[in-house]
């Protein structure tokens, strides 16, 4: 029997142009999977937060024309606006959070609406995603995507996979800063979720929900002291308040739940994720890609999920 249908998703913002002509490419072509589609969603909202002061933001326009670029190519079949309706977005923040906020993205200016809304877009069984700066290793005879569906399908409490963070240490261990146990299927168990590149099964992903949205803390000593729900409601009528990360909120619905997010064991795939955004990390991430599409990896880089820039140039 074949496996279910699954579609490649990204997200992309005017903070990306300078580098996604790199990094979508390779992560599709890594990724080595039939897709039933692969798309890419642009977010049109206004930056805000840190995003405002990132280096390299290239134009709305600009960004539109990679992505058509994109879909010229064949890397991509088809763009999509973030749908920024007000009562769609209504109708999605209730099912999602049981409350219609009118927060589009949390307090460093990332989406939290266009996360749940690529959720809710996507038209295959299961969903990937990865954040358009990621990086991935795969062997040629090797799909994390495979794997992670066949596990998900045997593992019912299963929520969330992504592959090895980091290239494989020889021990098979991982550095993290979050709790796990190992899974003798060949997974590590957290309850805490990442959401830099992930499959999930859609349908599974309604059964946490709603989710309670959570909040930065507020200045005002009694408006921190109110409950979420009450905060909630608070942003509702008055457009206050400033929503924590995506990640926070389902890592706390996965707490909340018999849930968990799983990393795969297998050394036959790894992502790396780039914190670094200086001159000289832009003038060696093509080199960078090809190294790690190569296999090839500083021995002390292993293990770990973010990029050490001063080990690669």
């Amino acid at each position: 029997m074949g496996l279910p249908s699954c579609s490649l998703w990204f997200f992309t913002a005017r903070t990306d142009v300078w580098f996604m002509m790199n990094t979508i490419p390779h992560l599709v072509k890594m990724s080595q999977f039939p897709f039933q589609e692969k798309v890419l969603a642009i977010d049109t909202a206004p930056l805000s937060g840190e995003k405002v002061n990132r280096p390299g933001l290239g134009t709305t326009e600009e960004l539109r024309a990679c992505g058509e670029k994109l879909v010229k190519d064949g890397i991509i079949d088809r763009l999509v606006d973030f749908n920024y309706d007000p009562s769609y977005r209504q109708r999605i923040y209730q099912k999602h959070f049981g409350s219609p906020l009118r927060s589009t993205h949390n307090y460093k200016g990332y989406p939290i609406f266009g996360s749940i809304f690529k959720i809710e877009s996507c038209r295959s069984d299961y969903m990937v995603h990865y954040d358009s700066d990621m990086m991935l290793y795969q062997e040629p005879d090797y799909s994390w995507i495979r794997e992670g569906i066949e596990l998900m399908e045997t593992h019912p409490e299963m929520m969330f996979v992504r592959p090895l963070s980091g290239p494989p240490r020889p021990d098979g261990t991982i550095y993290s800063p979050h709790p796990c146990t190992k899974n003798p299927d060949g997974f590590y168990q957290f309850k805490f979720f990442g959401s830099r590149a992930y499959l999930l099964n859609c349908r599974r992903y309604d059964r946490l929900l709603p989710m309670t949205p959570l909040w930065r803390s507020y200045k005002n000593t009694f408006l921190d002291h109110l409950p979420d729900g009450l905060k909630a409601w608070g942003n509702i009528l008055t457009g206050k308040g400033k929503l924590d990360s995506w990640e926070i909120m389902v890592s706390r619905s996965l707490e909340q739940s018999n849930y968990y997010r799983a990393t795969l064991t297998n050394a036959k795939g790894w992502t790396l994720h780039p914190n670094e955004r200086s001159a000289a990390f832009r003038q060696a991430w093509p080199t960078i890609i090809q190294k790690i599409e190569a296999g090839i990896y500083p021995p002390p880089q292993a293990g770990y999920y973010d990029l050490i820039p001063e080990l690669w140039y």
